[in-house]
């Protein structure tokens, strides 16, 4: 029996999720990954024993994108009447992005390698990217003659700011992991044999906070992209309420206060 298209492995209140076709370069279509992400997306949210996810691709590639012999198949359903494609999109690839940002855990992709169309996309829907040095991103859906639309444009902006997502966008080029450093897209670029190895090292200092405050911190994080500064601070507000009531803070606080350690466990 093949392995399945999507893995998901918990540790340490780390979920890894690795997307597992590598002999496709680990295509998002024509193959069942997207359902597969998905479940492993809902299993790391539902799991309080999760704080944390790491996102990546098995060698050699982190992502490939969408599935080009499937665009040009007639038979595809992108070759369906324009109603069918828009209803592919919305039933598909969408999901995604929706179900990435509405996580309430923080997200690392580990670009292990080439991350092309949606597959440059997903690494910019995560919050934070650590790169190894064979990592390549690239907007190309203008050299296919279409556009992004997985949210890649919503992300890019939001990440890189209008002119340089403007820049990626219209020129469809790819960009090395070293530019990808200059531009912000990555925030840090490491041997392609220590990426994960760093990308668990970032993950075990979110994973040693409190797990109630991760996941607050984060929906707050999302609030701040879309609130005026009035409701924002309401949120904040009744938020900071619901934090001073835990359990993990007191123990913050007298942790701090006894000079030790705390020990915290997500109550």
């Amino acid at each position: 029996m093949s392995e399945p298209v999507v893995l998901i492995e918990v540790a340490n209140r780390i979920a890894t999720v690795t997307l597992n076709e590598p002999g496709r370069r680990n295509p998002v279509t024509g193959n069942g990954m997207i359902s597969g992400l998905l479940d492993a997306f809902d299993q790391a949210q539902r799991n309080a024993e999760v704080s944390v996810m790491i996102l990546t691709g098995a060698d050699p590639a982190f992502c490939a994108g969408g599935d080009i012999k499937e665009m040009a198949d007639r038979e595809s359903v992108f070759r369906k009447d324009p109603l069918a494609v828009a209803d592919s999109y919305t039933n598909g690839i969408q999901r995604v992005p929706l179900a990435l940002y509405n996580l309430d855990i923080p997200t690392i992709a580990a670009v292990n390698g080439p991350a092309v169309g949606a597959g440059c996309d997903l690494a910019m829907m995560c919050d934070m990217r650590v790169a190894s040095e064979r990592a390549k991103f690239g907007e190309v859906f203008l050299n296919l003659g279409i556009i992004p639309g997985d949210a890649g444009s919503w992300f890019l902006l939001r990440r890189l700011g209008y002119q340089k997502a403007a820049e990626l966008t219209f020129t469809g080029r790819m960009v090395g992991s070293e530019e990808a450093l200059e531009l912000g897209m990555v925030l840090e670029v490491v041997p392609h044999g220590d990426l994960m190895a760093r990308a668990r090292e970032r993950a075990a200092v979110i994973a040693a906070k409190p797990p109630r405050a991760v996941r607050v911190a984060k929906r707050l994080m999302r609030n701040a992209e879309r609130m005026d500064l009035p409701d924002f601070l309401n949120t904040a507000a009744a938020y900071q309420a619901l934090m001073h009531h835990t359990k993990d803070h007191h123990e913050a606080l007298a942790a701090f206060l006894e000079k030790r350690n705390p020990m915290f466990l997500g109550n």
